[in-house]
């Protein structure tokens, strides 16, 4: 595979306090890559074309993991469209201008599964996309991620850039946002249930029926993949990350009930919203290309909880 990685090439992670760019930097010094750079929001903002191109220009990057967003559950993408879009547009586009500008030597874009139309057949195949409508609870941060991917494949097509893109299935992990508000549904299970279980509440309601199905990836495993791709894929085509398996939200709340506080009981609000009916991604091509997830799902949420209960400083009051 030409021009790969070495130890000491400049590796710029953006995002890197969130829940996967932070993984991502854990997972480059694990393999022991020396010079990783980053930025702070206070230090780039990421939606300025200036900022971003002199930033690029004064550090020079030589390889961009790109992972950084807005991002958020159903109730912050139907409460805040215009600020999704916006904010994810100007990211995308700001940051690959700037590495094709800086002739970054390759870039993986990381987009999500939501991009994916919301009853298109499962499991969901790369080749799926815009095929049909999108799911109406986060279709502005959808098209902004699908905006990215065919940027990608824009830089690749007009310039030749070594721009490739993966798209992750449902994430939790270390440094997940467990905010009730805007979080998604596996850190807000955990935030439920613990609340719960501090306040020696008998019941927590789950939003919905409980019935939706959905797949979900250890962040610490992705950050694997994401590596494995800089490392060893070349392709135009988008590759998607994730485990290949999904459980029923009833399934995922009862499994968190279990680690969290057992002796719980779960209520459904079925005036919520489910979002999609089920969302598995097809990853056989990536275990074609000779990668597969490592963490089982509990094992995952009981090392999320434990980081949770470690910092709960910072999660019981937002």
């Amino acid at each position: 595979m030409p021009d790969v990685m070495t130890s000491h090439a400049k590796i710029f992670v953006s995002g890197h306090r969130g829940l996967v760019g932070s993984a991502v930097v854990r997972q480059l010094q694990r393999q022991g890559f020396t010079n990783v750079v980053t930025a702070t929001r206070q230090e780039l903002d990421l939606r300025d074309p200036q900022a971003v191109r002199q930033w690029f220009k004064d550090h020079r990057p030589e390889f961009v993991i790109h992972v950084a967003g807005k991002v958020g559950g159903i109730n912050a993408n139907a409460t805040e469209p215009a600020d999704f879009i916006y904010d994810n547009l100007m990211i995308h586009a700001t940051v690959l201008r700037a590495s094709y500008e800086c002739d970054v030597r390759k870039l993986l874009y990381l987009g999500s599964s939501c991009i994916y139309p919301r009853d298109c057949p499962q499991p969901i195949k790369e080749e799926y996309l815009l095929t049909g409508p999108l799911e109406a609870t986060n279709r502005a941060y959808a098209v902004a991620k699908i905006a990215g991917l065919v940027s990608c494949e824009a830089y690749r097509t007009q310039f030749g850039c070594r721009f490739i893109s993966a798209m992750p299935t449902n994430l939790y992990g270390p440094h997940d946002n467990f905010d009730l508000v805007s979080s998604h549904v596996l850190p807000a299970l955990i935030r439920k249930f613990d609340d719960a279980r501090r306040a020696q509440q008998s019941t927590v309601t789950v939003w919905g029926t409980g019935q939706p199905r959905r797949e979900f990836l250890f962040v610490d495993d992705l950050a694997e993949a994401c590596l494995f791709l800089m490392q060893n894929y070349e392709g135009p085509d988008t590759i998607n990350v994730g485990t290949g398996e999904d459980v029923m939200i009833a399934e995922l709340a009862d499994t968190v009930r279990q680690i969290v506080y057992p002796g719980s009981e779960i209520r459904y609000d079925r005036t919520k919203p489910d979002g999609t009916p089920r969302k598995l991604l097809d990853v056989s091509r990536l275990h074609k290309l000779g990668w597969a997830h490592r963490t089982p799902l509990m094992e995952g949420i009981r090392m999320t909880y434990q980081w949770f209960l470690e910092h709960a400083s910072q999660h019981q009051r937002r």
